[in-house]
């Protein structure tokens, strides 16, 4: 593909002048932050619910100013923390604009908007040579977590990470050494189940069309949030949180909870893409957002030294998998953040998998949960046989900077992020179209259903927005 030359205007780079910023919170009173020159500069696209939260860890390692601050909405009452704890931070509804007039002053852009709305910025922002962190997941299509993986290996100096806390937790790293040490060996099959209430909507499934349109709200620019997307009418159960349970804008239980629980599980046993997935149940399944209880299956073929394997997936609130015996408790990881709407609540199975081996049988959580040997026999007399797990050298967040500044690598490149993304987006597909999937990883197609293929690349962008799909 031709490479695509933006029109903004590329100003020659120049340090930003200042030192910390004047902030209204006790909550970084006694922050400790890097001198002035040391620290990444950061706009931040999306500072709202989980983005602010976002934006708030990045800053409380000390190693970033916050020289700019985005949103769709700037007056919505979700973005008043931020924009009160950084009032100095510039101010813009528009990321494009932004991008135009101050690109010399940042380093990195921080990405926590709704699923299909990370594509078009984190494009931009790699093209103009900024480091990107980006939520989960990647990004909304097949194709688009594609073009991603290419943009980012044309510009190898910029660091581009998946928003995945569970990569810079005890989980990822006591998942390594146990793979390494062939205490993790064989597995075949792993269920991943996340049961929590759906906390984004209790809709009637006989729902036959999109919600009527509503006075949209007078500080935000609806035609933008929309992005490549436009063309849907406004109404309050589109935003902030509600767009998940929309097929044309999130991805779902799947591609909200599939990286905190599968990461460390698909880049160790180096699963790749999966040859078939299948839509084993779907409990309210419409047209136009996800069923309240889904169970698929995706099969992956074998690899060196790995036999093929099953993830099963389980979401719902009476949708549990099997449980072996032996299980035990079910704990919730204390370093889950809550959604922004809560707290998070009580589940009969606590979001996590339970992984199937050769000789052993392993339960765990979602993001940096560890692993248990089950039945708790087993545990106890393999005890002594464990390796050490290193400690986690940074968090999520100052691995990113620390990337950023050259120190360290980012343990959540896009080049692992992304084919994990994409097998949330083939999941979909086979939840839309309630349909099993066959799927060819080399040509990266779907062979067995036309329409089905087509869904890998998603409807035509909204004009002026085609630009982003080009490397």
């Amino acid at each position: 593909m031709k490479h695509y030359m933006s029109r903004r205007s590329f100003i020659s780079r120049t340090a930003l002048a200042g030192g910390g910023l004047l902030l209204s919170n006790s909550l970084f009173a006694n922050l400790a932050l890097a001198n002035a020159n040391e620290r990444v500069n950061l706009a931040c696209v999306g500072i709202g619910n989980r983005a602010g939260e976002i934006i708030k860890e990045l800053y409380k390692t000390g190693l970033c100013n916050i020289v700019a601050l985005c949103d769709v909405d700037l007056g919505a009452k979700h973005t008043e923390e931020i924009l009160k704890l950084f009032p100095n931070a510039k101010r813009y509804q528009d990321f494009r604009k932004m991008f135009d007039e101050i690109s010399n002053e940042f380093d990195a852009v921080s990405i926590g908007t709704p699923d299909f709305a990370h594509f078009a910025i984190t494009m931009q922002a790699i093209d103009l040579g900024k480091h990107v962190y980006v939520e989960k997941p990647m990004a909304h299509t097949f194709l688009e977590n594609e073009l991603l993986m290419q943009k980012a290996r044309k510009f190898p100096k910029v660091v581009a990470q998946m928003g995945n806390q569970g990569h810079s937790e005890a989980n990822y790293f006591q998942f390594k050494a146990w793979k390494d040490a062939g205490i993790i060996k064989d597995v075949t099959r792993i269920d991943a189940h996340m049961n929590m209430p759906r906390r984004w909507h209790s809709w009637d499934p006989n729902i036959k069309n999109f919600p009527a349109a509503e006075q949209i709200p007078d500080t935000m620019d609806w035609e933008l949030w929309q992005m490549q997307t436009k063309g849907h009418q406004y109404n309050k159960d589109f935003v902030n949180g509600q767009w998940r349970c929309w097929y044309d804008f999130g991805m779902g239980a799947l591609g909200d909870w599939g990286a905190h629980i599968l990461d460390s599980a698909h880049e160790f046993l180096e699963l790749g893409l999966p040859t078939e997935v299948q839509a084993v149940k779907l409990d309210g399944h419409n047209a136009f957002f996800f069923p309240m209880s889904t169970t698929l299956k995706f099969k992956f073929p074998k690899r060196k030294n790995y036999p093929a394997m099953d993830i099963n997936w389980y979401d719902g609130l009476d949708n549990l998998p099997p449980i072996p015996e032996g299980y035990g408790v079910s704990g919730l990881d204390p370093n889950i953040p809550p959604p922004s709407t809560g707290k998070l609540e009580p589940a009969k199975l606590n979001p996590g998998k339970i992984i199937y081996g050769k000789d052993l049988t392993f339960k765990g959580g979602s993001h940096g949960s560890t692993l248990q040997i089950i039945p708790e026999e087993k545990a106890k007399a393999l005890a002594s046989k464990l390796p050490e797990v290193p400690a986690t050298p940074s968090n999520h967040f100052k691995n990113f900077l620390q990337a950023c500044k050259g120190l360290e690598k980012t343990r959540s490149p896009f080049e692992i992020a992304g084919p994990l993304s994409q097998i949330f987006c083939l999941g979909v597909i086979a939840q839309r179209l309630y349909s099993n999937i066959e799927f060819d990883p080399k040509s990266k197609q779907i062979t067995n259903n036309r329409f089905a293929n087509a869904l890998l690349i998603g409807p035509p962008p909204a004009k002026g927005w085609e630009q982003y799909y080009k490397v």
